[in-house]
């Protein structure tokens, strides 16, 4: 007996002995001891919300998807002409043969409500060309949209509805977000409305020269994230936990043109200045500091004798431009923009473009190793240093005629969503075909009009018979067929 409760009392104290290692070398939890545990508690706390919550994407969901809209077009030619790209555009234009053919054709994309009374944000790509555009929310109600204003520069557009008490999504600030920060993108891919997907910030500031191959003032400085968004995602939201809009969901990364894993939004701190803009004057005020810019990289640093990779690179500043008007010189480095640094060519931009012409702005440099700080006013491209309304009435000449802008206030007055003057006419087929003067054109050719480049872009190297279609000073409807040899 006393053998047996020897053993036992062997067996207790090994035991007690076994678990008190344990303890010491295993329960400490801020301290895992092997991989497994260091990748468990890791993973857990990137879950962690900053409130403190774990990640739950059903609660930002749920304020999101009532917010972003389906949008239909109907488009008389092709957006684009289908070559073979690296990058597509989330609407599946580029990729698409049918958008080869003359036909007209219809097309969806996605938009975001951002006011209570009907502003919606999308992508300039999503309704450029479009005849007619038809705006479904996530409970189904159909409106037609108007076209408030579209930015080519920044692929950004701002339509309206007439409709009240919306849900809107706020604004967020691109600017704090993190990488490794989660997203959600909400849009309607392939026609499946109302889509969520989520996923991580993966980058920032990504310059992919997508816009730049059509204009040299193209602002690039898009969120990379791997939240999947395909073939009608393009201008929707990408949305942070907090349920605040940080960007729109504007191009994909691909060989197919469908996901592979990367995709880009504009930034809303780019966007709600453009918007804005395009409320007001019905055009972005773009304000230019009149360099030319590079990113530096450790060859250029040793080329220029630089002893830092740090801030953005000047090769040229322009003659009688902001930039040397203020002392900028060619070779001086930008370190700052009103005490934001910036460190790419793209991240300088964002910042300007978030001013008008003629604000002032303070910019650090460095030049020769010595730092210094310029004031500079900001110009438009065409050397002013106020923001002119005048430039909604740009005004255009073609097959005789002077074309002007007419604004918001008059359109709603000759009850048309769009629609660009006949100011004068002198020789020419539009003369020859007695089209008064104050003729408001509204679709050439069954497309229609916004703006005065609008009718140029239409009428250039036209050839044959072409339909006009308008409304006369008394809000009567015409059309004319001119023909142009």
């Amino acid at each position: 007996m006393k053998r047996v409760l020897g053993i036992f009392m062997v067996a207790v104290f090994g035991g007690l002995a076994a678990l008190g290692l344990n303890h010491f070398f295993f329960s400490n939890k801020s301290n895992p001891q092997s991989f497994e545990e260091k990748q468990q508690v890791q993973f857990a706390k990137q879950l962690v919300a900053p409130d403190g919550q774990l990640v739950d994407f059903t609660q930002v969901s749920e304020h999101a998807t009532p917010t972003v809209v389906h949008i239909k077009t109907t488009m008389q030619q092709a957006s684009a002409q289908g070559q073979d790209q690296e990058l597509f555009d989330p609407f599946g234009f580029f990729n698409d043969p049918r958008f080869r053919q003359n036909a007209p054709r219809e097309a969806s994309g996605s938009g975001v409500i951002i006011t209570n009374d009907g502003y919606i944000a999308t992508n300039n790509h999503v309704i450029e060309n479009a005849s007619k555009i038809e705006v479904i929310l996530n409970d189904k109600r159909s409106y037609p949209a108007e076209l408030i204003g579209r930015d080519p520069e920044t692929d950004l557009a701002l339509l309206k509805i007439e409709e009240k008490n919306l849900d809107f999504l706020s604004f967020g600030n691109s600017d704090d977000l993190k990488v490794g920060e989660w997203v959600i993108a909400v849009g309607n891919p392939f026609n499946l409305t109302s889509t969520v997907t989520a996923g991580i910030v993966s980058a920032k500031g990504r310059n992919i020269n997508l816009l730049r191959q059509n204009s040299e003032y193209a602002i690039e400085n898009f969120i990379q994230t791997d939240a999947a968004v395909n073939p009608g995602n393009s201008g929707g939201a990408l949305v942070n936990t907090r349920g605040e809009l940080i960007g729109i969901n504007t191009a994909i990364a691909s060989q197919t043109g469908s996901y592979a894993g990367y995709s880009f939004a504009v930034p809303v701190n780019i966007a709600k200045k453009v918007l804005d803009d395009l409320l007001k004057y019905g055009e972005v005020k773009r304000a230019i500091l009149g360099v030319r810019i590079q990113d530096i990289s450790a060859e250029l640093a040793d080329e220029k004798g630089l002893k830092e990779i740090k801030g953005v690179f000047v090769p040229e500043v322009i003659e009688d431009g902001a930039a040397e008007k203020a002392g900028l010189k060619d070779e001086d480095v930008i370190l700052s923009i009103n005490s934001v640094e910036v460190n790419k060519a793209s991240e300088l931009q964002e910042q300007i473009s978030k001013y008008h012409p003629g604000d002032k702005i303070s910019i650090k440099i460095k030049r020769k190793g010595e730092v210094m700080t310029k004031d500079v006013t900001l110009l438009s491209r065409d050397g002013k240093k106020e923001i002119v309304n005048e430039t909604r009435r740009e005004e255009q000449t073609a097959l005789g005629g002077t074309f002007e802008n007419i604004s918001r206030d008059e359109k709603l007055d000759l009850k048309l969503r769009n629609g660009v003057r006949l100011k004068k006419v002198t020789k020419g087929p539009l003369k020859d075909k007695n089209i008064p003067e104050g003729f408001v054109i509204t679709n050439i050719d069954k497309q229609r009009v916004y703006t005065t480049q609008d009718v140029v872009k239409l009428l250039e190297n036209k050839k044959g018979s072409v339909l006009i279609d308008g409304v006369k000073k008394d809000g009567s409807e015409e059309s004319y067929a001119i023909r142009i040899e």
